[in-house]
């Protein structure tokens, strides 16, 4: 490993929102303006954000490649397709597609996805 390189953050956030009918998000850092969930992952929001106040506007959501305290969803790699990835919620029969934005947080799909939403 390079030691000039600092090591990824072990848990990221981003801050969601609606827009346009499906939920969003904005991250300057990487160059993402209005990027959308789409094909599954805005039903698995709205279940994540069912008794967060005012979550239209926008809310906190963490994630990581590692399982942390008070994670809320689980989401398992299943297939590659049109660049992007499927992923299986756990304890859920669904599945949602992740598109290409992935790779501005992770060198390649991760096998895992933990995840939780919290207020702002």
């Amino acid at each position: 490993m390079d030691v000039s390189t600092p090591p990824a953050n072990a848990l990221l956030v981003i801050q969601p929102y609606r827009s346009h009918g499906t939920w969003v998000f904005d991250d300057p850092a990487v160059g993402l303006v209005r990027e959308p969930f789409v094909s599954g992952i805005p039903q698995m929001i709205d279940d994540a954000v069912r008794n967060i106040p005012n979550a239209p506007n926008g809310f906190r959501l963490i994630f990581s490649t590692a399982p942390f305290p008070g994670y809320q969803v689980e989401l398992t790699l299943l297939r590659e397709e049109y660049g992007g990835n499927w992923y299986r919620e756990e304890g859920k029969n669904r599945e949602g597609w992740l598109c290409p934005a992935l790779f501005k947080y992770f060198a390649k799909p991760p096998q895992k996805i933990y995840a939780k939403a919290e207020p702002i």
